[in-house]
């Protein structure tokens, strides 16, 4: 393996484990090469590596940006390696970028005014095609996007989205350059982000590895089962409540399961798509009574087929013939439908809720939506039933 993929590697193992783990694997390689692994690492992550290693590791890698915090583009911030006045001219741009110790790492020149403030870029292709004589700031790509360097990482990553660029310069409240962000740094972490909603919805933190220890592992997951434990006695207490009607009808508890776990399926492709459109920021502008109007359709023509074909087979399984067999596949066909209707309402509702209250709309979200499409499906099926059977 050649030293560049053995220190992606080497990156990789870094990023498995938490902190103190990774400094003790670190401790073992040579200085050249944690240096290495440090520059492709966040700034604020390398310092909480280095708390745990030895004197002589400290001044290894980037220095922490004043100011950086950590979920914000500070964090992933860099120096911006060409910084120019809008009144030096091609010729001093092109000797500038010769005379660079690192200009293969040099994308765009950023131009700026008297007070150091952003006003334009220059892409290497323009400086090249432009005369000698030009001022930056007649070739100069005028008002370039900007970050800030208080912004947090997710509203970078929807704003970086639609656009794609290799690098964007990071500035403070009046336009004054403070440095750079690879685009693909920014893309790196939304695919760590996305990649751990799965994760988020079942209460698995973001944090938690291959390589975490059970003990950690199993303080992270286990109040998110507790929370989950909660609410499957509220769904008990809610069936308890039918004992009646499940005694005389024994046929219903075979259908109980079936429309949890498909009134289930219909709520997690909602919160699916939610988390999808907050991820993105599709959901800014989009009015919240349009998706649930949408998610309440789906749901009927979902929960209309499916039920349809539960229904028949209640029909069959109590009898095939008279009113009450027919009344028992009518009730099928009603739960199904109405508990996928609002299987897909709470897909949109408790991300969303999560959301405004300040939480991560991933957070969970599966254990709670389980928890309201139970209480609300199995409940709907077991009421009908006293209601039009019994």
């Amino acid at each position: 393996m050649n030293e560049q993929g053995d220190v992606a590697g080497l990156v990789r193992a870094v990023r498995a484990r938490v902190p103190m783990d990774a400094a003790q694997m670190l401790g073992r390689e040579m200085p050249e090469r944690v240096t290495a692994v440090f520059n492709e690492l966040p700034v604020t992550l390398v310092e909480r590596i280095k708390s745990y290693m030895p004197a002589e590791f400290q001044a290894l890698g980037p220095a922490c940006p004043a100011g950086a915090v950590e979920n914000t583009v500070g964090e992933l911030m860099e120096p911006a390696l060409a910084v120019l006045p809008q009144t030096a001219t091609v010729e001093e741009a092109i000797a500038f970028l010769r005379s660079h110790e690192t200009a293969r790492l040099i994308t765009y020149i950023y131009v700026t005014d008297a007070e150091g403030r952003l006003t334009g870029l220059v892409v290497i292709r323009d400086l090249l095609l432009a005369q000698p004589s030009e001022k930056l700031g007649e070739v100069m790509l005028p008002e370039p996007f900007a970050l800030t360097a208080d912004m947090a990482l997710v509203e970078a990553d929807k704003a970086a989205i639609h656009r794609h660029y290799p690098v964007y310069p990071v500035v403070d409240a009046d336009r004054r350059m403070l440095g750079v962000v690879r685009g693909w740094r920014l893309f790196e972490r939304q695919a760590i982000e996305i990649s751990a909603q799965s994760g988020k919805m079942v209460g698995v933190s973001k944090e938690e590895r291959l390589y975490t220890g059970v003990r950690t592992a199993f303080l992270k997951r286990h109040p998110w089962l507790l929370v989950n434990l909660m609410t499957a006695f509220v769904s008990g207490f809610i069936v308890s409540l039918f004992e009646g009607t499940i005694t005389q009808i024994v046929a219903l508890a075979a259908f109980l399961p079936i429309l949890a776990g498909q009134s289930g399926n219909t709520g997690s492709q909602a919160l699916a798509i939610t988390l999808r459109g907050i991820t993105l920021g599709d959901i800014k502008g989009y009015p919240i009574s349009r998706l649930l109007a949408k998610e309440l359709s789906l749901g009927a023509l979902n929960g209309a087929v499916t039920g349809l074909i539960a229904g028949l087979a209640m029909f069959w399984i109590s009898g095939g013939n008279g009113d009450q067999s027919l009344r028992l596949g009518l009730v099928i066909l009603l739960a199904m439908t109405m508990g996928c209707m609002l299987s897909g309402v709470f897909g949109v509702l408790v991300p969303l809720t999560l959301k405004k209250f300040g939480a991560d709309p991933a957070t969970a979200s599966s254990i709670f939506l389980t928890s309201g499409t139970d209480i609300a499906g199995m409940g709907m099926m077991l009421l009908l039933a006293t209601l039009l059977v019994l």
